[in-house]
């Protein structure tokens, strides 16, 4: 269920505007996309795991009030995120 290192690295490589760059907005932005992807995996095959749905609830809350910041902080970068993430809003 958790995300592994490597699948870590690989979108913090992706998203990262360093090479140091690992709590930018659009890292965390991807980081929580990739467990809410793993998570809603989960859920499909226990539907009645109720404390995983209220931690998933948790990180979908957390990731949006990520992507406003961004939004307002960043308006350039917004759109770019959503693309790459496959986000609509």
């Amino acid at each position: 269920m958790a995300v592994t290192k490597e699948k870590r690295k690989q979108v913090m490589s992706k998203f990262q505007a360093g090479p140091k760059d690992t709590g930018s907005s659009s890292v965390q932005v991807a980081l929580l996309t990739e467990k809410i992807k793993n998570l809603s995996e989960h859920l499909q095959k226990h539907d009645k795991d109720c404390h995983s749905r209220a931690g998933l609830l948790n990180m979908v809350g957390q990731r949006r009030r990520l992507l406003k910041y961004i939004k307002r902080k960043q308006p350039e970068k917004y759109p770019q995120v959503l693309q790459a993430l496959d986000l609509r809003k």
